[in-house]
């Protein structure tokens, strides 16, 4: 599997942000009341966080282990869950940067006139915008986690090399 690449991650960011400026400037523009931002958008953001981190560790245990002493742990890393977790982590990088772009456009929306309750709504969009980067970022970083690096680098990878 390739893991999430950086420059589609930015371009799902930036794309999603202006879709969502436009879409919610034509239409507050037209009178309607843009949507709700909770503050449990943002407690959401962080438990994703934790729980992509929590997912990651076993994998960046194991791969801080010496490769001789990986045979001899008492529970191995399941591959299965290896890749779940790499399948997890990829969706976060992408999906952290599609919730990033959510909240700054709204955040641009507002950006025009900070006054009373748009200042607090505008304040709630930078903080989930924040939460929704950390994502982004855990994604990556279990992402690197999950690489297995080559049991030997004397042996041949690919046995047609032999």
């Amino acid at each position: 599997m390739k893991g999430a690449k950086l420059g589609t991650t930015l371009l799902i960011g930036v794309v999603s942000t202006a879709v969502c400026w436009v879409l919610l400037d034509t239409w507050t523009g037209q009178g309607h009341q843009a949507p709700p931002l909770p503050w449990t958008a943002v407690a959401g953001l962080v438990v994703l966080v934790l729980v992509m981190i929590a997912a990651g560790l076993p994998m960046r245990r194991w791969q801080r282990t010496a490769p001789a002493e990986r045979s001899g742990v008492r529970r191995p890393i399941d591959p299965l869950v290896a890749a779940r977790t790499a399948v997890l982590a990829k969706a976060a990088a992408y999906g952290g940067a599609l919730i990033l772009g959510w909240y700054l456009g709204q955040g641009l929306v507002l950006l025009p006139d900070l006054l009373g309750d748009r200042l607090t709504r505008f304040v709630t969009a930078l903080v989930a915008a924040a939460g929704a980067l950390a994502l982004s970022v855990a994604g990556f970083v279990v992402q690197r986690w999950c690489r297995v690096p080559p049991d030997d680098e004397d042996q041949p990878r690919d046995p047609s090399e032999r």
